[in-house]
């Protein structure tokens, strides 16, 4: 890849605020890779050597229970960072990251990390503010998975993916990469069959649009009126 010009990052919410010197330093020390869609681009547990900015495609990252269940944590999209394993304080990937589309992603060596947030204290604090929101975001989901009724943690999960990373279609807001039913059991804690039958019958009634790992969101406000439902 050519060298970047620093308007391209400029306006992405870690840079926020840093100046075009700031941008072409933060630049300099990075590299530009390619992730084929399902590739590891890290693993859990692996020693964290680089962190990275997603430019294009999509993120899964998974973490995998003592028995081999597979749990999708959450889903990175362009403009955000991950693998950012120093700002926890940790040496090691907390989960693994594997590209949910093609992806094309900066990545910074982690020795640089230190000298990075001391140079650029805007990015510092931009970064730990999008820790902080992903702790948040954990916490929100233990809650979700401990007091929520299935249907209504599948509501929220194709929600939450339309809001992400929705794009205007003459259908509705089409989810914009391909996603199964197996993703989406793997994201809210419940079996395939759960998930098929209920995406389904939500296709029945018109407030979806599915099909080949394609989800298009028709009538979301049915949809918000379920997730945030009381018993």
């Amino acid at each position: 890849m050519s060298r970047l010009d620093p308007s391209l990052i400029a306006d992405l919410p870690p840079f926020s605020g840093m100046d075009r010197q700031s941008l072409e330093g933060m630049l300099a020390k990075a590299v530009s890779i390619r992730h084929p869609k399902a590739s590891h681009i890290f693993r859990e547990a692996e020693k964290a050597d680089s962190f990275f900015l997603l430019l294009d495609g999509f993120v899964r990252v998974v973490k995998v229970t003592p028995d081999g269940e597979q749990v999708i944590i959450r889903y990175i999209a362009a403009g955000e960072l991950l693998g950012i394993a120093k700002a926890l304080g940790r040496e090691t990937y907390p989960a693994n990251a594997v590209a949910a589309a093609d992806c094309v992603l900066l990545a910074w060596p982690s020795s640089t990390w230190d000298d990075i947030v001391a140079t650029h204290p805007g990015f510092a604090t931009n970064t730990y503010a999008l820790v902080g929101e992903r702790l948040i975001g954990t916490q929100d989901r233990v809650v979700e998975l401990a007091t929520e009724r299935v249907e209504q943690r599948v509501a929220n999960a194709v929600l939450n993916l339309a809001r992400q990373t929705g794009r205007k279609t003459e259908d509705g807001i089409l989810i914009d990469f391909l996603i199964s039913r197996q993703d989406i059991s793997e994201m809210t804690g419940t079996t395939l069959h759960t998930v098929s039958r209920l995406l389904s019958g939500w296709e029945t009634k018109g407030w979806i649009k599915s099909g080949r790992q394609r989800i298009t969101l028709i009538e979301g406000h049915e949809l918000m009126m379920l997730a945030t439902a009381r018993s």
